[in-house]
C-alpha cells in the first residue's frame, strides 16, 4: 500500500512525522542527502527507527515529471527491494568531534591567511624581514614586529637583544631590512592583522582543549594511527573524526579509499579506458590524507620516500 502525507520542516512538525511512523508501525526509513537539510530529520528519528542516508548521484529517477511526491516514492520503491547503498553516518559523539576539528581546521587556514596578508604589507612598506628570517612569526620575528607597530626606530643593540640565536649573526642584515617606507597605515594594518592572529590561536587552543576531551575514549586508535609515517596525533584525531573508530562501516580498504576519494577513477568502455575526473568523497579527509603523504615522504628509514623518489 502506498499512503503520502506532507510534514513541515520545525521541530513539532519533524515530531508529528515520527508519531506518523510509528502509527503506521513503519521501522524503516530513508531519505535523500541534500546538503544539511536531511540532518534535523535524521536528529528527531534517530534511535526510534532503522534510517538509510541515499546518495542523490546514486537513486537517480528515470527521466520524466520530478515532483517531491515521485522522488518520495521512488526512494521508497527502492528501499523495499534494498537497491539502496547507505551513506555512512557517525554517531553523535563522533559527529561532535568532526565540528570541531573541521572548524578546527578552518581557522589555521584563517591563520595562515592573516600571515599572508602581514606579508603582503611588509613588502608594500619595503621592509624585508622575510629575506633574512625564515618564520617572521616565531619568537624573534614577533618582537621586530610588535617593535614596528610600536613605531620604535631600532639601533644595532636593541635588535641584537631582541633575536635569537643565529639570528644574531644577521643583525647588520637586519638593519637593512627595517629601513623602508613604513607609514602610519602600514602600522595599524599589520596591528590589526596581530591581533586578529592571538584571537584565533587562542580559538585554536580552546578548540584543542576540548578535542582532547572528546577524544580520550579513542586512545588506543590514536596510537595505532599516530605509528603511520606522516600521520601526527593531530591528524590522527581528524581522520578518527571523519571515520569513526568502527571499521565495519567499509568492508575494505578499497571501500574506505574510494570513500575518501584518493583511489583512482575508472572509466572503461568497450575496453578502451577513457579519462574521467576522480570521484570528490570526502573533502576534508581527502585533504588531510594529501597533507599526510607529503609529510610522510619525509620521513627517514620508511619505505614510503624511496617508493615516491622511484617513481618521480
Amino acid at each position: 500500500s502506498k499512503e503520502i502525507e506532507t510534514f513541515g520542516t520545525t521541530t513539532d512538525e519533524l515530531i508529528r512525522l515520527l508519531d506518523w511512523l510509528q502509527d503506521r508501525e513503519c521501522v524503516h526509513v530513508a531519505m535523500e542527502s541534500t546538503g544539511v537539510y536531511w540532518k534535523p530529520v535524521w536528529n528527531i528519528l534517530e534511535g526510534t527507527c532503522e534510517l538509510t542516508l541515499a546518495n542523490p548521484e546514486r537513486i537517480k529517477n528515470i527521466p520524466g515529471k520530478k515532483t517531491d511526491y515521485n522522488d518520495a516514492e521512488w526512494i521508497a520503491r527502492l528501499h523495499r527491494h534494498g537497491l539502496i547503498q547507505p551513506s555512512f553516518v557517525p554517531p553523535e559523539d563522533i559527529r561532535d568531534l568532526r565540528d570541531l576539528t573541521r572548524y578546527r581546521r578552518k581557522l589555521v587556514q584563517n591563520v595562515t591567511q592573516e600571515k599572508n596578508r602581514i606579508h603582503k604589507i611588509l613588502q608594500d612598506a619595503n621592509l624585508k624581514l622575510a629575506t633574512f628570517i625564515t618564520d617572521i612569526f616565531g619568537v624573534s620575528g614577533r618582537a621586530l614586529l610588535e617593535s614596528i607597530v610600536n613605531g620604535e626606530v631600532l639601533d644595532e643593540h636593541q635588535i641584537r637583544n631582541m633575536v635569537k640565536t643565529q639570528l644574531k649573526r644577521k643583525v647588520p642584515e637586519l638593519i637593512q631590512a627595517l629601513n623602508g617606507r613604513l607609514r602610519v597605515h602600514h602600522r595599524r594594518m599589520i596591528k590589526r592583522h596581530l591581533d586578529h592572529i592571538a584571537f584565533l590561536e587562542q580559538e585554536i587552543k580552546e578548540l584543542e582543549d576540548e578535542i582532547d576531551q572528546l577524544i580520550a575514549p579513542y586512545r588506543l586508535e590514536l596510537e595505532l594511527l599516530d605509528t603511520i609515517p606522516g600521520i601526527s596525533l593531530d591528524a590522527a584525531a581528524s581522520i578518527l573524526a571523519e571515520v569513526g573508530p568502527d571499521m565495519s562501516h567499509f568492508p575494505s580498504d578499497a571501500h574506505l579509499t574510494s570513500w575518501a576519494g584518493v583511489c583512482p577513477a575508472n572509466h572503461e568502455s568497450n575496453g578502451k579506458k577513457k579519462r574521467k575526473k576522480n570521484y570528490r568523497g570526502n573533502k576534508g579527509l581527502k585533504t588531510l590524507l594529501i597533507q599526510c603523504g607529503w609529510s610522510a615522504i619525509k620521513v627517514k628509514d620508511s619505505r614510503i620516500p624511496a617508493v615516491y623518489f622511484r617513481l618521480v
